[in-house]
């Protein structure tokens, strides 16, 4: 018998007493009735824990085709990071440690590039927060370069995640942000250099269209551009120093 596999991403079922206030549930579907019906019918729980993620955090298409593949549970880097930073082992990662190492000795800085928001598919930024307070215990100044989201989070709510990462710097006394770009430039993944190229300069050269005074005004400026989080074009944040590559 010809079968095939069939994955609807994001497709799930309401419960009982909500049936009929999502797309699905409102939507005609006289094929999946039908096999509902006929009882060739299961459900499957698509987050948490039953997935690899922490307790309450939501499914995503990747977890859910990695699960479908390997028929059993796989730890996520979320969790696997999670546990990392609840067993006070950050800093002995490998390469984790070696950056600082290198920062310390050499009087440099570590810098942290990525997505600044609690969305679970691509970051936490509670790593981030971690990361920042190792850097005041081993006495390194740290730079951030903060990506903002507005896909896997509201679209305005950038400048709530910028705000904490703030407070969370000047508790440990240690470090900044030095830019703010959306994800938009900061990770395209359909080989737009164009859109690449703007958020590398801002990083490495210092070099974008606006600056501003503070993370959280860059974001605030870019709402009234008419810019949504994804789309906050690359701003430097004064008084963060310039960045240096290294070519090997």
């Amino acid at each position: 018998m010809d079968a095939a596999l069939v994955i609807l991403d994001g497709w799930g079922l309401a419960p009982d007493d909500q049936s009929g206030r999502d797309a699905v549930g409102a939507a005609a579907t006289p094929n999946f009735d039908a096999l509902r019906e006929a009882g060739a019918f299961g459900t499957m729980t698509a987050h948490g824990r039953r997935v690899g993620l922490p307790e309450g955090q939501m499914g995503n298409s990747e977890v859910g085709h990695m699960h479908l593949g390997a028929g059993r549970v796989v730890k996520q880097p979320f969790t696997r990071i999670n546990d990392t930073i609840a067993e006070n082992e950050l800093g002995e990662i490998d390469a984790i440690a070696a950056a600082f190492e290198h920062a310390a000795d050499t009087g440099g800085r570590v810098h942290f590039a990525g997505l600044v928001s609690d969305g679970g598919v691509h970051s936490d930024q509670s790593h981030l927060h971690a990361l920042i307070e190792l850097a005041a215990e081993r006495g390194v100044d740290a730079v951030t370069h903060a990506f903002t989201d507005g896909r896997d989070t509201p679209p305005k709510s950038g400048a709530d995640y910028l705000a904490d990462l703030q407070r969370t710097i000047e508790q440990h006394e240690t470090g900044h942000v030095a830019t703010v770009t959306g994800r938009y430039y900061a990770m395209d993944r359909d080989h737009n250099w164009e859109r690449t190229r703007k958020a590398y300069d801002a990083i490495v050269n210092r070099d974008a269209r606006y600056e501003t005074d503070s993370a959280v005004a860059a974001v605030e400026e870019s709402y009234e551009r008419g810019e949504t989080d994804e789309f906050v074009e690359p701003t430097l944040v004064s008084g963060a120093p310039r960045s240096k590559t290294v070519t090997r």
